[in-house]
């Protein structure tokens, strides 16, 4: 409660697949303000597959 305001990169986010058995923003967050976008909804193994193309994206040196 503050005057930051966050926003979640639905491209980014894998539901902290592959890092915490739940999603660390609902664990933070003072109130139930994280609203479910019914155009984002995922399966866990889509999740799973952003996470692993996130992490090798990550590992691979950007090319100019």
């Amino acid at each position: 409660m503050g005057p930051e305001i966050y926003q979640i990169d639905p491209n980014r986010c894998t539901e902290c697949v592959g890092h915490f058995d739940e999603p660390q923003c609902v664990q933070v967050c003072p109130v139930s303000c994280i609203p479910v976008d019914p155009a984002h909804a995922e399966s866990k193994e889509t999740l799973w597959e952003k996470y692993r193309r996130l992490q090798a994206a990550a590992a691979t040196p950007a090319t100019r």
